[in-house]
């Protein structure tokens, strides 16, 4: 399909919202915007009935779905879990790793260069997200703690050298070597984010001087206000919100925050310093109650309860089980911001902390026509990824 009209939709730009307006594809970029009563160019023609039209979904944190993990290292994983959440209006994705032995996360390489070989009908992957393995063992959350070291230069090193894809590598920066370990990751062109980690403000604001510069997961495996001697000292939690240097992931599902932590985050980081994140597991989409986090021969045994994965023992969250229509959902009825605000978090923001914003993240002339067509309730009825349909 080389060109499609859609019609009678309520299209969210970085201008506003367009009432009843119309977006015409062309070759898989977004051609024209035009008012409602507009000449149409000939072609097909979709009449969106009044519902909104936003730019695809960014998903830069996400593991699995759809009964499948990244980690299962097999190429059916990878294309079942874009497909799965293009159901819910991702676009693209950042494939995101666990901590593991070397071997594996080898293994998940290989897989991932495998996949961008293959034509589907899911999301599209835009670089690899290695979560882990140098982070705090006393803020590991549902992480592995078997594999979980500190940076070797020899070890990152070779592991960049596998791949030109790594775009992401979370990490905690107070660990012996986590700052030559940025410092190399920022000369490579990837973004280091500081993660399941006990460090301290200084700490942070050293971390940000070597390119520290998103939180992963905010609340979630990070330290926050501690008293030593009766002072107090502010951590990570307080630290990503203080500093403007540091952007900061939400998990937006309504269980890992509640609704006061959502509207923190967005009084003081504001629409353009909030991604909102699935961290979702293999469970998302699924209706199963007990599930692996990690790879199916390697991984963590989880429960799925409350609508979210837990560890056995349910000591701690092991990821989410949402898809990012819920985050957006979450947003308007939880937080109370805008649609085209939440939509700001899912879309505009990521592409920009992931330097894709050129192409993507916003309905704009000339950048790919990457949409996601949903209702008053945010529920997707239609995912267009290069201009075409995918549900």
């Amino acid at each position: 399909m080389a060109q499609l009209s859609i019609i009678h939709a309520r299209i969210i730009t970085p201008a506003g919202v367009l009432e009843d307006a119309c977006l015409v594809i062309k070759d898989g970029k977004i051609h024209q915007l035009q008012p409602a009563g507009a000449a149409l160019p000939d072609g097909p023609v979709l009449d969106a009935g009044g519902n909104w039209l936003a730019p695809g979904f960014i998903d830069i944190h996400v593991h699995g779905g759809g009964g499948f993990d990244f980690m299962d290292n097999t190429v059916e994983a990878f294309l079942a879990i874009a497909r799965l959440h293009a159901q819910h209006g991702t676009t693209s994705m950042f494939p995101t790793t666990l901590t593991s032995e070397l071997p594996d996360l080898y293994a998940t390489i290989d897989c991932y260069e495998k996949a961008l070989t293959h034509t589907h009908d899911g999301a599209r992957f835009l670089g690899l997200h290695l979560e882990g393995p140098y982070f705090s063992k006393e803020q590991r959350g549902a992480q592995d703690e078997r594999y979980i070291r500190n940076p070797d230069p020899e070890e990152y090193r070779a592991i960049q050298e596998k791949s030109i894809h790594v775009r992401r590598w979370s990490a905690a920066p107070e660990l012996p070597g986590a700052l030559a370990f940025a410092d190399f990751c920022r000369s490579k062109g990837i973004l280091p984010a500081l993660a399941h980690t006990n460090a301290e403000y200084e700490q942070v604001k050293t971390g940000v001087k070597h390119g520290y510069c998103l939180a992963t997961h905010l609340y979630s495996a990070m330290s926050g206000l501690t008293r030593r001697n009766g002072f107090r000292i502010a951590g990570a939690i307080e630290s990503s919100l203080l500093l403007d240097e540091i952007d900061v992931e939400l998990i937006a599902d309504g269980v890992h925050l509640p609704e006061a932590l959502l509207k923190l985050v967005v009084k003081i980081k504001g629409k353009e310093k909030i991604a909102l994140v699935t961290d979702a597991m293999r469970a998302a989409g699924t209706t199963v109650t007990k599930s692996i986090l990690g790879s199916n021969t390697s991984g963590l045994e989880v429960i799925i309860e409350d609508d979210v994965a837990k560890l056995s023992d349910r000591s701690a969250f092991a990821g989410s089980v949402a898809t990012a229509d819920r985050l957006v959902r979450t947003m308007v009825q939880l937080a109370e911001v805008s649609i085209p605000d939440a939509v700001y978090m899912m879309s505009t923001t990521p592409a920009r902390i992931m330097g894709v914003a050129d192409q993507f993240g916003s309905i704009e002339i000339g950048k790919m026509a990457d949409l996601v067509l949903f209702d008053d309730g945010i529920r997707v009825q239609q995912t267009f990824i290069n201009g075409k349909p995918v549900l």
